[in-house]
């Protein structure tokens, strides 16, 4: 009963496939690649007709590389598999066919014919079973329940309620209009997303996740607390190449997180520190992952603003978990790695130093205004060239053509969920729930923007359990983001402040998937893992708030609010850090704990009031704690 129970509440396994399947499956999304490369930057296509293709392509690898189930056979698809695979085809050449007349159609004035509607109806069945497969239950359900919602919804009383949307309208809409599937969020992994994930494949590939981790070490591998340093730095570093929290654990943990249990970590504390790091490089510029894109398509702001605009807020999450990580080493007493364990700096540098220039490249042309789109190409095209300055990281059309592959492969999730974000972003506005939704919130928070935002912050976080990045801040920016800018909060702010909160997801208890991606790898509980989490990255919690009410933090305004902004909240992140550790030096007692941790709070506060105060507790802090004199001993950070 458990295993036909799995097959329709667990997510699939990821096959692996070998012999002469596996090579025509890996041509394949090599193939996929290229498209894609040829589509988005070489000659125009029509975006519907290409979308569809791409949609059509990518389903039929998924059914073929991933199982109905976690006991799904993992050495070949089995007959549901292939048949999956030859629908998906199907429906892809019918929709290519018929696109020109599709095109010229006049969506709900001309109606569907039979063809049509049953093409739509199994590309629909399609993607929620795609959707399953890959993301599992949490999101398959919004998807089921806003499809059931659309269809009968009409029958609810009160402000539920909506004028009746025939099956046929329905189908119309979410299949042949922009506004459903084929909306904003598959219209960025197709492009934008897909691009950058091929960014961050070759230089992986080429060897720059081992530079980024052997620099890490070289860096801060022997100071006080090196492993968990070395996971916060080189987690970073990966994190904003993969955009993906879960996939940044499961790669860089599987190498820092034993070395952390090896020299005295606890099993918690160890996923603790990596769920943390990972879960961050969403948030870090130039990249910071899919999310970040569909924002800026959905709302028009460039993405070379959203990248700046993250710099500063994702610099106080590092300093933050980077401040927790010494404090709390020093109270436990862990050492760093030996002179033998790091590898030198100059040697690392020399060996890999060249693959910090694509990063170089990739944010200088983000910042002299070119689109996302040339940019990812251009990096990926650096990527290669840098590669071939030394023999072992030189890439040959073997290894090219295996990173292409790789790129589609790992896309395929993504797909899925953005196909799955648009059907509910299609039905919100289809029923004008995301309104009606808009207005429950008013009423719940009256007048007050802080309320609003607190409710908003938690309704994000709910959204986002067990959802990929991308479908939870689509679904928090669609429900809350008509409320904060209603309340005079710029488009900026509203959501990037979703957008904060839809990452922090992903380690948020009770359902933090990097956390349960975390717990194979240390051998923990996965809510213990999340727990350590949350306390190392709290100010991560706090900051949003902080430039929803100040825009300095967001590189907003002038010189100096903005070099005000940042001087403050550092300090404040400083002292949070400190107060929620309990230890400077020496363990705190509980109201020298609170005396810190207030002055963090003001600190943070953008007001000048909140600083003058913040000045004075934190001395009133420092004067009841006689350990901390200006001559007492340093130790190393």
């Amino acid at each position: 009963m458990n295993q036909i129970l799995s097959v329709f509440t667990g997510t699939g396994a990821k096959r692996q496939l070998t012999g002469k399947l596996g090579m025509a499956v890996h041509g394949c999304a090599a193939l996929v690649a290229l498209a894609v490369i040829y589509t988005t930057t070489i000659v125009y296509v029509d975006l519907y007709v290409m979308m569809v293709v791409f949609l059509s392509a990518m389903l039929a690898l998924l059914f073929i590389n991933i199982s109905p189930g976690p006991l799904g056979r993992k050495d070949r698809p089995g007959l549901i598999d292939w048949c999956l695979v030859l629908a998906s085809i199907a429906v892809g050449v019918y929709f290519l066919l018929e696109s020109q007349r599709i095109a010229e159609r006049i969506t709900l004035l001309f109606p569907l014919e039979t063809p049509d509607l049953l093409a739509a109806s199994v590309l629909l069945a399609l993607t929620i079973e795609a959707t399953r497969r890959t993301v599992g239950f949490g999101l398959t359900s919004v998807v089921m329940v806003f499809v059931v919602y659309n269809l009968w919804g009409h029958g609810l009383p009160g402000a539920l309620g909506f004028r009746e949307v025939s099956y046929n309208h329905f189908l119309d809409i979410m299949m042949f209009t922009s506004d459903g599937l084929f909306g904003v969020p598959l219209r960025v992994a197709a492009t934008y997303a897909f691009l950058f994930v091929m960014f961050g494949t070759f230089l992986s590939k080429a060897g720059g996740a081992e530079f980024f981790y052997n620099l890490s070490s070289a860096l801060a591998g022997r100071r006080t607390g090196g492993p968990a340093k070395i996971a916060v730095i080189s987690s970073g570093l990966y994190g904003t190449m993969s955009g993906s929290p879960t996939s940044d654990v499961v790669t860089t943990g599987s190498v820092t997180i034993p070395i952390m249990q090896r020299l005295g970590y606890s099993k918690p504390l160890s996923g603790s520190v990596e769920v943390a790091a990972s879960t961050g490089g969403s948030l870090l510029p130039p990249v910071m992952g899919s999310a970040a894109f569909i924002m800026a398509e959905y709302t028009g702001i460039e993405y070379r603003e959203i990248a700046i605009a993250g710099i500063v807020p994702a610099l106080l999450y590092y300093l933050c978990v980077y401040a927790q990580v010494h404090l709390r080493s020093q109270k436990l007493g862990l050492r760093g790695l030996s002179k033998e364990e790091t590898p030198p700096l100059k040697g690392t540098l020399k060996n890999g130093g060249l693959f910090i220039v694509p990063l170089v490249a990739l944010s200088g042309a983000l910042l002299m205004g070119y689109s996302p789109t040339f940019v990812a190409a251009i990096a990926t095209a650096v990527v290669l060239m840098v590669a071939m300055v030394h023999p072992s990281t030189r890439m040959g059309p073997r290894a090219i053509w295996n990173a292409l592959a790789v790129t589609t492969l790992r896309m395929v999730s993504v797909v899925a969920a953005c196909a799955a974000a648009g059907l509910v972003i299609g039905g919100i506005s289809m029923t004008g729930l995301g309104g009606k939704f808009a207005d429950l919130v008013y009423l719940m928070a009256g007048d007050s923007a802080f309320l609003a935002l607190v409710i908003s912050a938690v309704l994000a976080i709910i959204l986002g359990m067990g959802m990929p990045t991308p479908s939870a801040f689509i679904l928090g920016a669609v429900l809350v983001g008509p409320t904060l800018l209603s309340m005079d909060f710029s488009v900026l702010q509203t959501n990037m402040f979703i957008l904060y909160f839809a990452v922090l997801s992903a380690m948020t208890p009770p359902v933090a998937v990097a956390a349960f991606a975390a717990s194979a790898i240390a051998d923990a509980s996965p809510l213990k893992i999340a727990v350590g989490a949350v306390r190392l990255a709290i100010t991560a919690f706090i900051v949003p708030f902080a430039f929803v009410y100040g825009e300095g933090l967001l590189m907003v305004g002038s010189w100096q609010a903005i070099a005000v902004s940042c001087v403050t909240a550092i300090l404040g992140v400083l002292l949070l850090s400190i107060a929620v550790e309990g230890y400077w030096r020496q363990p705190l007692a509980i109201l020298q704990r609170l005396g810190f941790g207030l002055a963090g709070l003001l600190f943070i506060t953008p007001s000048w009031w909140a600083v003058v105060a913040a000045v004075l507790v934190g001395v009133v802090a420092i004067i009841a704690s006689p350990h901390l004199r200006l001559h007492g001993h340093k130790t190393p950070v």
